[in-house]
Protein backbone atom coordinates (compact mmCIF):
# COMPACT_ATOMS: atom_id res chain seq x y z
CA UNK A 1 0.00 0.00 0.00
CA UNK A 2 3.03 2.52 -0.05
CA UNK A 3 3.39 2.09 -3.68
CA UNK A 4 0.60 5.10 -4.34
CA UNK A 5 2.95 7.73 -2.28
CA UNK A 6 5.91 6.48 -4.68
CA UNK A 7 3.60 7.21 -8.09
CA UNK A 8 1.62 10.38 -6.50
CA UNK A 9 5.77 11.94 -6.27
CA UNK A 10 6.44 10.11 -9.43
CA UNK A 11 3.62 12.50 -10.65
CA UNK A 12 5.00 15.70 -9.53
CA UNK A 13 8.34 14.42 -11.30
CA UNK A 14 7.01 14.29 -13.97
CA UNK A 15 4.62 17.48 -14.31
CA UNK A 16 7.61 20.08 -12.51
CA UNK A 17 9.28 21.03 -16.33
CA UNK A 18 5.50 21.22 -17.91
CA UNK A 19 4.86 24.37 -15.62
CA UNK A 20 5.98 26.89 -18.42
CA UNK A 21 3.40 29.37 -17.50
CA UNK A 22 4.56 29.51 -14.09
CA UNK A 23 8.16 29.79 -14.37
CA UNK A 24 8.38 33.34 -13.12
CA UNK A 25 6.58 32.84 -9.82
CA UNK A 26 8.81 33.34 -6.88
CA UNK A 27 7.35 31.13 -3.89
CA UNK A 28 4.59 32.60 -1.90
CA UNK A 29 6.44 34.09 1.31
CA UNK A 30 8.60 35.48 -0.82
CA UNK A 31 6.14 37.70 -3.52
CA UNK A 32 4.28 38.59 -0.03
CA UNK A 33 7.30 40.53 1.16
CA UNK A 34 8.93 43.83 -1.40
CA UNK A 35 11.92 43.10 -3.11
CA UNK A 36 15.00 45.31 -2.13
CA UNK A 37 16.35 47.57 -5.05
CA UNK A 38 19.75 45.39 -5.23
CA UNK A 39 18.03 41.99 -5.61
CA UNK A 40 16.64 43.15 -8.85
CA UNK A 41 20.32 43.70 -10.66
CA UNK A 42 21.83 41.34 -8.17
CA UNK A 43 21.04 37.40 -8.95
CA UNK A 44 23.09 36.47 -5.25
CA UNK A 45 20.97 38.81 -3.37
CA UNK A 46 17.65 36.89 -3.95
CA UNK A 47 19.85 33.62 -2.86
CA UNK A 48 19.25 35.10 1.26
CA UNK A 49 16.10 35.18 3.56
CA UNK A 50 12.79 33.86 2.43
CA UNK A 51 15.56 31.39 -0.74
CA UNK A 52 16.96 29.94 2.66
CA UNK A 53 13.59 29.62 4.59
CA UNK A 54 12.09 27.14 2.13
CA UNK A 55 15.24 25.32 1.59
CA UNK A 56 14.30 24.85 5.82
CA UNK A 57 10.45 24.22 5.18
CA UNK A 58 11.56 21.75 2.71
CA UNK A 59 14.36 19.42 4.74
CA UNK A 60 11.46 19.79 7.53
CA UNK A 61 8.75 18.10 5.45
CA UNK A 62 11.70 15.74 4.21
CA UNK A 63 11.88 14.43 7.60
CA UNK A 64 8.32 14.47 8.33
CA UNK A 65 7.98 11.99 5.23
CA UNK A 66 10.83 9.55 6.36
CA UNK A 67 9.47 9.81 10.18
CA UNK A 68 5.67 8.90 9.06
CA UNK A 69 6.50 5.80 7.07
CA UNK A 70 8.10 4.40 10.10
CA UNK A 71 5.60 1.73 11.26
CA UNK A 72 7.52 -1.06 11.84
CA UNK A 73 4.39 -3.60 12.55
CA UNK A 74 2.63 -2.65 9.35
CA UNK A 75 3.68 -5.59 7.52
CA UNK A 76 2.87 -7.95 10.14
CA UNK A 77 -0.68 -6.85 10.78
CA UNK A 78 -2.16 -9.52 9.45
CA UNK A 79 -0.07 -12.08 11.39
CA UNK A 80 -1.10 -10.20 14.25
CA UNK A 81 -4.29 -10.41 13.80
CA UNK A 82 -4.44 -13.85 12.87
CA UNK A 83 -2.32 -14.90 15.67
CA UNK A 84 -2.91 -12.53 19.15
CA UNK A 85 -5.95 -11.20 18.02
CA UNK A 86 -7.44 -14.63 17.43
CA UNK A 87 -9.34 -13.78 14.24
CA UNK A 88 -10.20 -16.36 11.69
CA UNK A 89 -8.46 -15.86 7.87
CA UNK A 90 -12.63 -15.73 6.85
CA UNK A 91 -13.02 -12.82 8.96
CA UNK A 92 -9.77 -11.04 8.18
CA UNK A 93 -10.17 -11.97 4.06
CA UNK A 94 -14.08 -11.01 3.80
CA UNK A 95 -14.82 -8.93 6.19
CA UNK A 96 -12.08 -7.09 7.80
CA UNK A 97 -10.17 -6.31 4.65
CA UNK A 98 -12.89 -5.02 2.36
CA UNK A 99 -13.41 -1.99 4.54
CA UNK A 100 -10.32 -0.71 3.42
CA UNK A 101 -11.18 -0.34 -0.45
CA UNK A 102 -15.03 1.05 0.44
CA UNK A 103 -13.30 3.81 2.97
CA UNK A 104 -11.15 4.67 0.30
CA UNK A 105 -13.56 5.24 -2.85
CA UNK A 106 -15.84 7.33 -0.26
CA UNK A 107 -13.22 9.67 1.44
CA UNK A 108 -11.15 10.19 -2.20
CA UNK A 109 -13.07 12.89 -3.70
CA UNK A 110 -13.47 14.98 -0.44
CA UNK A 111 -9.89 14.64 0.68
CA UNK A 112 -8.73 15.85 -2.21
CA UNK A 113 -10.86 18.70 -2.40
CA UNK A 114 -10.41 19.43 1.12
CA UNK A 115 -6.49 18.85 0.68
CA UNK A 116 -6.37 22.27 -1.74
CA UNK A 117 -9.05 23.92 -0.15
CA UNK A 118 -7.80 24.25 3.46
CA UNK A 119 -3.87 24.19 1.99
CA UNK A 120 -2.79 20.73 2.53
CA UNK A 121 -1.51 21.06 6.42
CA UNK A 122 -5.73 20.50 8.03
CA UNK A 123 -5.14 17.58 6.02
CA UNK A 124 -1.17 16.00 6.76
CA UNK A 125 -3.17 16.56 10.33
CA UNK A 126 -5.86 14.05 9.75
CA UNK A 127 -3.62 11.84 8.10
CA UNK A 128 -1.48 12.08 11.63
CA UNK A 129 -4.39 11.94 13.48
CA UNK A 130 -5.62 8.52 11.66
CA UNK A 131 -2.39 6.67 11.96
CA UNK A 132 -2.93 7.10 15.97
CA UNK A 133 -6.31 5.81 15.45
CA UNK A 134 -5.09 2.55 13.61
CA UNK A 135 -2.11 1.62 16.02
CA UNK A 136 -4.60 3.01 18.62
CA UNK A 137 -7.55 -0.09 17.42
CA UNK A 138 -5.13 -2.68 16.58
CA UNK A 139 -3.14 -2.22 20.15
CA UNK A 140 -6.60 -1.87 22.00
CA UNK A 141 -9.48 -3.23 20.37
CA UNK A 142 -11.03 -6.66 19.90
CA UNK A 143 -13.87 -7.01 18.40
CA UNK A 144 -15.01 -7.61 14.61
CA UNK A 145 -16.58 -3.60 14.60
CA UNK A 146 -13.15 -2.12 16.17
CA UNK A 147 -10.91 -3.63 13.41
CA UNK A 148 -12.97 -2.70 10.35
CA UNK A 149 -12.56 0.66 12.19
CA UNK A 150 -9.09 0.49 11.90
CA UNK A 151 -9.44 -0.53 8.19
CA UNK A 152 -11.68 2.69 7.86
CA UNK A 153 -9.19 5.05 8.96
CA UNK A 154 -6.50 3.12 7.20
CA UNK A 155 -8.65 4.57 3.73
CA UNK A 156 -7.92 8.15 5.16
CA UNK A 157 -4.62 7.77 5.69
CA UNK A 158 -4.14 6.24 2.05
CA UNK A 159 -6.24 9.16 0.57
CA UNK A 160 -4.59 11.89 2.33
CA UNK A 161 -1.17 10.79 1.01
CA UNK A 162 -1.90 13.54 -1.97
CA UNK A 163 -1.10 16.22 0.57
CA UNK A 164 2.25 15.43 0.81
CA UNK A 165 3.36 15.21 -2.78
CA UNK A 166 1.32 18.93 -3.34
CA UNK A 167 2.01 20.32 -0.39
CA UNK A 168 5.81 20.14 -0.69
CA UNK A 169 5.35 22.10 -4.29
CA UNK A 170 3.54 24.98 -2.29
CA UNK A 171 6.74 26.18 -1.02
CA UNK A 172 9.19 26.46 -3.75
CA UNK A 173 9.60 28.00 -7.00
CA UNK A 174 8.94 26.09 -9.57
CA UNK A 175 12.49 25.97 -10.77
CA UNK A 176 12.95 23.77 -8.42
CA UNK A 177 10.28 21.44 -8.23
CA UNK A 178 12.86 18.63 -10.07
CA UNK A 179 15.60 17.85 -7.28
CA UNK A 180 12.56 18.81 -4.58
CA UNK A 181 10.61 16.10 -5.75
CA UNK A 182 13.59 13.84 -6.06
CA UNK A 183 14.17 14.67 -2.46
CA UNK A 184 10.55 13.97 -0.99
CA UNK A 185 9.78 10.55 -3.10
CA UNK A 186 13.42 9.42 -1.49
CA UNK A 187 12.69 10.74 1.81
CA UNK A 188 9.45 8.25 1.85
CA UNK A 189 10.96 5.39 0.17
CA UNK A 190 14.03 5.65 2.55
CA UNK A 191 11.35 5.49 5.33
CA UNK A 192 9.05 2.66 3.99
CA UNK A 193 12.78 0.62 3.45
CA UNK A 194 13.99 1.11 6.95
CA UNK A 195 10.56 0.47 8.83
CA UNK A 196 10.38 -2.88 6.63
CA UNK A 197 14.17 -4.00 7.76
CA UNK A 198 13.82 -2.54 11.63
CA UNK A 199 10.57 -4.46 11.81
CA UNK A 200 11.80 -7.69 10.21
CA UNK A 201 14.58 -7.54 12.46
CA UNK A 202 12.03 -6.95 15.86
CA UNK A 203 10.47 -9.92 14.68
CA UNK A 204 13.75 -12.44 14.01
CA UNK A 205 14.75 -10.78 17.57
CA UNK A 206 11.59 -12.12 19.17
CA UNK A 207 9.90 -9.23 19.60
CA UNK A 208 5.64 -9.60 19.86
CA UNK A 209 3.46 -8.35 18.12
CA UNK A 210 1.86 -6.14 20.50
CA UNK A 211 5.40 -4.64 20.88
CA UNK A 212 5.53 -3.78 17.58
CA UNK A 213 2.60 -1.93 17.51
CA UNK A 214 3.56 0.09 20.63
CA UNK A 215 6.69 1.46 18.89
CA UNK A 216 4.32 2.06 15.66
CA UNK A 217 1.89 3.70 17.75
CA UNK A 218 4.72 5.94 18.88
CA UNK A 219 6.26 6.76 15.64
CA UNK A 220 2.97 7.67 14.70
CA UNK A 221 2.31 10.03 17.47
CA UNK A 222 5.43 11.98 17.14
CA UNK A 223 4.56 12.39 13.31
CA UNK A 224 1.39 14.01 14.73
CA UNK A 225 3.68 16.47 16.79
CA UNK A 226 5.83 17.12 13.50
CA UNK A 227 2.73 17.55 11.24
CA UNK A 228 1.03 19.78 13.62
CA UNK A 229 4.58 22.19 13.48
CA UNK A 230 4.69 22.47 9.93
CA UNK A 231 4.35 25.53 8.22
CA UNK A 232 0.95 26.71 6.58
CA UNK A 233 1.49 27.78 2.44
CA UNK A 234 -0.25 31.05 1.16
CA UNK A 235 -1.40 29.49 -1.79
CA UNK A 236 -2.82 26.00 -4.09
CA UNK A 237 -3.40 24.62 -7.15
CA UNK A 238 -6.90 25.35 -7.20
CA UNK A 239 -9.19 27.27 -4.28
CA UNK A 240 -6.30 29.28 -3.01
CA UNK A 241 -5.13 31.61 -6.23
CA UNK A 242 -6.92 34.81 -5.30
CA UNK A 243 -3.52 35.87 -3.48
CA UNK A 244 -1.26 36.20 -6.41
CA UNK A 245 -3.29 38.91 -8.00
CA UNK A 246 -3.58 41.12 -4.52
CA UNK A 247 0.13 41.10 -4.41
CA UNK A 248 0.30 41.59 -8.13
CA UNK A 249 -2.19 44.76 -7.46
CA UNK A 250 -0.03 45.44 -4.64
CA UNK A 251 3.39 45.34 -6.44
CA UNK A 252 1.72 47.86 -9.53
CA UNK A 253 0.68 50.23 -6.75
CA UNK A 254 4.11 50.93 -5.00
CA UNK A 255 5.62 50.94 -8.71
CA UNK A 256 3.12 53.55 -9.59
CA UNK A 257 1.42 51.60 -12.51
CA UNK A 258 -2.29 51.82 -11.51
CA UNK A 259 -4.13 54.22 -13.21
CA UNK A 260 -4.63 57.69 -12.35
CA UNK A 261 -7.45 59.43 -10.90
CA UNK A 262 -8.35 60.98 -13.74
CA UNK A 263 -8.38 58.22 -15.28
CA UNK A 264 -11.22 56.81 -12.78
CA UNK A 265 -13.26 59.37 -13.63
CA UNK A 266 -16.46 59.74 -15.95
CA UNK A 267 -16.38 62.41 -17.99
CA UNK A 268 -18.34 64.56 -15.69
CA UNK A 269 -16.20 64.45 -13.15
CA UNK A 270 -18.48 61.66 -11.38
CA UNK A 271 -15.97 58.29 -10.05
CA UNK A 272 -16.33 55.51 -11.89
CA UNK A 273 -18.07 52.43 -9.39
CA UNK A 274 -16.63 49.05 -9.30
CA UNK A 275 -18.23 46.80 -11.12
CA UNK A 276 -20.36 44.41 -8.41
CA UNK A 277 -18.77 41.12 -7.51
CA UNK A 278 -20.95 38.03 -8.60
CA UNK A 279 -20.22 34.86 -6.16
CA UNK A 280 -21.90 32.16 -9.31
CA UNK A 281 -19.65 34.32 -12.06
CA UNK A 282 -16.78 33.89 -9.57
CA UNK A 283 -17.58 30.30 -9.29
CA UNK A 284 -18.19 29.55 -13.02
CA UNK A 285 -14.30 31.21 -13.83
CA UNK A 286 -13.01 29.37 -11.11
CA UNK A 287 -9.65 27.25 -11.94
CA UNK A 288 -11.30 23.91 -11.19
CA UNK A 289 -14.55 23.86 -12.82
CA UNK A 290 -12.41 25.42 -16.29
CA UNK A 291 -10.64 22.41 -16.24
CA UNK A 292 -13.17 19.80 -15.20
CA UNK A 293 -14.76 21.03 -18.50
CA UNK A 294 -11.69 20.73 -20.24
CA UNK A 295 -10.94 17.12 -19.08
CA UNK A 296 -13.73 16.06 -22.14
CA UNK A 297 -10.90 17.04 -24.62
CA UNK A 298 -8.77 15.07 -23.01
CA UNK A 299 -10.90 12.04 -23.61
CA UNK A 300 -9.98 12.44 -27.40
CA UNK A 301 -6.07 12.25 -27.25
CA UNK A 302 -5.21 8.45 -28.02
CA UNK A 303 -1.77 8.74 -25.99
CA UNK A 304 -3.36 10.01 -22.46
CA UNK A 305 -6.64 7.51 -22.87
CA UNK A 306 -4.40 4.54 -23.09
CA UNK A 307 -2.46 5.65 -20.09
CA UNK A 308 -5.18 6.77 -18.01
CA UNK A 309 -6.98 2.80 -18.78
CA UNK A 310 -3.74 1.50 -17.71
CA UNK A 311 -3.90 3.49 -14.10
CA UNK A 312 -7.47 2.59 -13.31
CA UNK A 313 -7.82 -0.87 -14.10
CA UNK A 314 -3.83 -1.83 -13.72
CA UNK A 315 -3.08 0.12 -10.26
CA UNK A 316 -6.42 -1.64 -9.39
CA UNK A 317 -5.27 -5.22 -10.34
CA UNK A 318 -2.40 -4.18 -8.51
CA UNK A 319 -3.86 -3.12 -5.37
CA UNK A 320 -5.96 -5.90 -4.28
CA UNK A 321 -2.71 -7.77 -4.75
CA UNK A 322 -1.08 -5.59 -2.24
CA UNK A 323 -4.20 -6.10 0.07
CA UNK A 324 -4.83 -9.49 0.20
CA UNK A 325 -1.42 -10.89 -0.12
CA UNK A 326 -0.57 -11.11 3.06
CA UNK A 327 -3.26 -13.40 4.15
CA UNK A 328 -1.99 -15.50 1.08
CA UNK A 329 1.28 -15.66 2.84
CA UNK A 330 -0.06 -16.62 5.99
CA UNK A 331 -1.94 -19.51 4.60
CA UNK A 332 0.92 -20.93 2.55
CA UNK A 333 3.15 -20.51 5.93
CA UNK A 334 1.06 -19.66 9.15
CA UNK A 335 2.37 -17.59 11.57
CA UNK A 336 1.88 -19.31 14.28
CA UNK A 337 3.98 -22.15 13.12
CA UNK A 338 6.96 -20.38 11.14
CA UNK A 339 8.58 -17.59 10.84
CA UNK A 340 7.43 -14.37 9.13
CA UNK A 341 9.50 -12.59 6.21
CA UNK A 342 6.93 -10.11 5.42
CA UNK A 343 9.08 -6.98 6.30
CA UNK A 344 11.86 -8.38 4.63
CA UNK A 345 9.97 -9.04 1.24
CA UNK A 346 8.32 -5.83 1.86
CA UNK A 347 12.27 -4.05 1.87
CA UNK A 348 12.96 -5.65 -1.11
CA UNK A 349 10.08 -5.40 -3.23
CA UNK A 350 10.29 -1.63 -1.84
CA UNK A 351 13.85 -1.73 -3.15
CA UNK A 352 13.18 -3.46 -6.43
CA UNK A 353 10.30 -0.89 -7.30
CA UNK A 354 12.67 2.34 -6.78
CA UNK A 355 14.90 0.76 -9.12
CA UNK A 356 13.11 -0.62 -11.68
CA UNK A 357 11.34 3.29 -11.80
CA UNK A 358 14.79 4.72 -12.04
CA UNK A 359 15.39 2.62 -14.97
CA UNK A 360 12.38 3.68 -16.93
CA UNK A 361 13.46 6.73 -17.46
CA UNK A 362 16.06 5.76 -19.75
CA UNK A 363 13.79 3.81 -21.35
CA UNK A 364 14.42 5.20 -25.43
CA UNK A 365 11.49 3.92 -27.64
CA UNK A 366 8.68 5.74 -29.90
CA UNK A 367 5.73 5.19 -26.73
CA UNK A 368 3.40 6.65 -29.18
CA UNK A 369 3.50 3.73 -31.36
CA UNK A 370 4.46 1.18 -28.66
CA UNK A 371 3.14 1.76 -25.78
CA UNK A 372 0.24 -0.77 -26.17
CA UNK A 373 2.73 -3.64 -27.02
CA UNK A 374 5.06 -2.74 -23.93
CA UNK A 375 2.06 -2.60 -21.38
CA UNK A 376 0.57 -5.75 -22.79
CA UNK A 377 3.73 -8.09 -22.55
CA UNK A 378 4.51 -6.79 -19.25
CA UNK A 379 0.58 -7.28 -17.69
CA UNK A 380 0.96 -10.65 -19.25
CA UNK A 381 3.97 -11.29 -17.25
CA UNK A 382 2.38 -9.68 -14.13
CA UNK A 383 -0.28 -12.04 -15.10
CA UNK A 384 1.87 -15.34 -15.09
CA UNK A 385 3.04 -14.15 -11.61
CA UNK A 386 -0.11 -13.87 -10.38
CA UNK A 387 -0.78 -17.75 -11.35
CA UNK A 388 2.30 -18.68 -9.83
CA UNK A 389 1.55 -17.14 -6.24
CA UNK A 390 -1.97 -18.54 -6.69
CA UNK A 391 -1.24 -21.96 -7.47
CA UNK A 392 2.55 -22.53 -5.58
CA UNK A 393 2.66 -24.43 -2.03
CA UNK A 394 6.04 -23.28 -2.15
CA UNK A 395 6.09 -19.41 0.82
CA UNK A 396 9.42 -18.41 -0.74
CA UNK A 397 8.45 -18.96 -4.33
CA UNK A 398 5.22 -16.77 -3.75
CA UNK A 399 7.25 -14.13 -2.02
CA UNK A 400 10.03 -14.21 -5.01
CA UNK A 401 6.57 -13.75 -7.47
CA UNK A 402 5.39 -10.70 -5.46
CA UNK A 403 8.49 -8.82 -5.75
CA UNK A 404 8.99 -9.42 -9.33
CA UNK A 405 5.21 -8.38 -9.83
CA UNK A 406 5.19 -5.47 -7.72
CA UNK A 407 8.66 -4.60 -9.67
CA UNK A 408 7.09 -4.12 -13.22
CA UNK A 409 4.15 -2.57 -12.04
CA UNK A 410 6.67 0.24 -11.05
CA UNK A 411 8.59 0.02 -14.04
CA UNK A 412 5.17 1.13 -16.06
CA UNK A 413 4.28 3.88 -13.47
CA UNK A 414 6.62 6.66 -14.06
CA UNK A 415 6.26 6.21 -17.41
CA UNK A 416 2.60 6.28 -17.61
CA UNK A 417 2.96 9.44 -15.51
CA UNK A 418 5.49 11.10 -18.04
CA UNK A 419 3.39 10.18 -20.70
CA UNK A 420 0.25 11.73 -19.35
CA UNK A 421 1.87 14.91 -17.83
CA UNK A 422 3.79 15.93 -20.49
CA UNK A 423 1.14 17.80 -22.43
CA UNK A 424 -1.02 18.82 -19.39
CA UNK A 425 -0.24 21.74 -16.79
CA UNK A 426 0.43 20.64 -13.58
CA UNK A 427 -3.07 21.75 -12.04
CA UNK A 428 -4.78 19.92 -14.65
CA UNK A 429 -2.54 16.88 -14.33
CA UNK A 430 -3.26 16.07 -10.87
CA UNK A 431 -7.27 16.93 -11.58
CA UNK A 432 -7.21 13.64 -14.19
CA UNK A 433 -5.09 11.63 -11.49
CA UNK A 434 -7.53 12.11 -9.23
CA UNK A 435 -10.08 11.55 -11.84
CA UNK A 436 -7.98 8.01 -12.59
CA UNK A 437 -7.35 7.61 -8.72
CA UNK A 438 -11.09 7.42 -8.44
CA UNK A 439 -12.49 5.57 -10.82
CA UNK A 440 -9.87 2.79 -10.23
CA UNK A 441 -11.20 2.79 -6.71
CA UNK A 442 -14.86 2.64 -7.74
CA UNK A 443 -13.34 -0.40 -9.65
CA UNK A 444 -11.22 -1.97 -6.58
CA UNK A 445 -14.41 -1.41 -4.22
CA UNK A 446 -16.47 -3.67 -6.97
CA UNK A 447 -14.46 -6.30 -7.63
CA UNK A 448 -13.95 -6.58 -3.94
CA UNK A 449 -17.73 -6.36 -3.16
CA UNK A 450 -18.40 -8.94 -6.00
CA UNK A 451 -15.73 -11.94 -4.95
CA UNK A 452 -14.18 -10.69 -1.49
CA UNK A 453 -17.43 -9.37 0.34
CA UNK A 454 -19.41 -11.77 2.31
CA UNK A 455 -22.06 -10.31 1.08
CA UNK A 456 -20.66 -11.54 -2.35
CA UNK A 457 -19.10 -14.65 -3.57
CA UNK A 458 -16.45 -14.38 -0.79
CA UNK A 459 -14.13 -16.79 -2.18
CA UNK A 460 -11.19 -17.67 0.11
CA UNK A 461 -7.63 -16.11 -0.45
CA UNK A 462 -5.95 -18.28 -2.66
CA UNK A 463 -9.14 -18.11 -5.48
CA UNK A 464 -9.09 -14.59 -5.29
CA UNK A 465 -5.53 -14.43 -6.72
CA UNK A 466 -6.81 -16.95 -9.54
CA UNK A 467 -9.69 -14.12 -9.78
CA UNK A 468 -7.13 -11.39 -10.61
CA UNK A 469 -4.94 -13.86 -12.82
CA UNK A 470 -7.78 -13.51 -14.95
CA UNK A 471 -8.32 -9.97 -14.55
CA UNK A 472 -4.95 -9.73 -15.87
CA UNK A 473 -5.07 -11.86 -18.54
CA UNK A 474 -8.22 -10.27 -19.99
CA UNK A 475 -5.97 -6.81 -19.61
CA UNK A 476 -2.86 -8.10 -21.45
CA UNK A 477 -5.11 -9.40 -24.29
CA UNK A 478 -6.66 -6.54 -24.75
CA UNK A 479 -3.53 -4.25 -24.51
CA UNK A 480 -2.10 -6.51 -27.25
CA UNK A 481 -4.82 -6.73 -29.91
CA UNK A 482 -4.80 -3.01 -29.59
CA UNK A 483 -0.85 -2.98 -30.13
CA UNK A 484 -1.22 -4.86 -33.40
CA UNK A 485 -4.00 -2.81 -34.40
CA UNK A 486 -1.44 0.49 -33.86
CA UNK A 487 1.34 -1.07 -35.10
CA UNK A 488 -0.49 -2.53 -38.23
CA UNK A 489 -1.84 0.78 -38.85
CA UNK A 490 1.22 2.82 -38.43
CA UNK A 491 3.29 0.44 -41.02
CA UNK A 492 0.72 0.64 -43.53
CA UNK A 493 0.11 4.60 -44.05
CA UNK A 494 3.89 4.61 -43.82
CA UNK A 495 4.06 2.43 -47.03
CA UNK A 496 0.90 4.42 -48.42
CA UNK A 497 3.13 7.75 -47.55
CA UNK A 498 5.76 6.19 -49.38
CA UNK A 499 3.66 5.67 -52.68
CA UNK A 500 2.93 8.71 -52.56
CA UNK A 501 6.20 10.62 -52.04
CA UNK A 502 6.83 10.90 -56.01
CA UNK A 503 3.32 12.70 -56.09
CA UNK A 504 3.58 15.56 -53.23
CA UNK A 505 4.71 18.53 -54.27
CA UNK A 506 7.33 20.09 -52.16
CA UNK A 507 6.07 22.57 -50.16
CA UNK A 508 2.81 19.70 -49.06
CA UNK A 509 5.76 17.28 -48.62
CA UNK A 510 7.44 19.53 -46.09
CA UNK A 511 4.35 20.08 -44.45
CA UNK A 512 3.01 16.65 -44.17
CA UNK A 513 7.15 15.98 -42.38
CA UNK A 514 6.50 18.90 -40.03
CA UNK A 515 3.30 17.59 -38.70
CA UNK A 516 4.40 14.34 -38.35
CA UNK A 517 7.97 15.67 -36.26
CA UNK A 518 4.77 17.21 -33.64
CA UNK A 519 3.96 14.14 -32.81
CA UNK A 520 7.15 11.63 -32.72
CA UNK A 521 7.69 11.37 -28.98
CA UNK A 522 11.25 12.48 -28.02
CA UNK A 523 13.35 10.03 -26.20
CA UNK A 524 12.30 8.79 -23.03
CA UNK A 525 8.71 9.48 -24.08
CA UNK A 526 8.64 12.96 -24.53
CA UNK A 527 6.30 14.47 -26.87
CA UNK A 528 6.37 17.68 -28.55
CA UNK A 529 3.12 19.94 -28.16
CA UNK A 530 1.06 20.40 -30.57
Amino acid sequence: MVDSLASGDHMKDSKESLDKEENGHLPDHEEAQPVPPESKTDPEAQKGGPLQAWKWSVMFLCFYGFMVQLRPGEPFITPYLLSTKNFTSEEVTNEITPVLSYSYMVVLVPVFLLTDYLRYKPVLVLQSLSHVAIWLLLYLGSSLLEMQAMEFFYGITMAARVAYSSYIFSLVPPSEYQIVAGYSRSSMLMGVFVSSVLGQLCVWQGVPYTTLCLVSLGFVTFGLLLSSSLPWPQRSMFFNKTWRAEESKKRAAAAGATQSELAQMRPDGTPVEPAPHSPSSSWKNSVFVGMLKELRNLVRVPNLRLWSLFWVFNSTGYYLVLFYVHILWNKLAPSTENKVYNGLVEAASTLLGAITSFAAGYLKIRWNLWSELVIGVITAIMAAFLLLMGSTENIWVCYIAYIVFRGLHQFLVPIGIFQIASSLTKELCALVFGVNTFLGTILKSTIVLLIADKRGLSLPVDSQFFAYFAYFVLLAVVYLVCAAWVITRHYRNERKEGGAETEVPPTAQSQTESEATETEPLSNGSGVKN
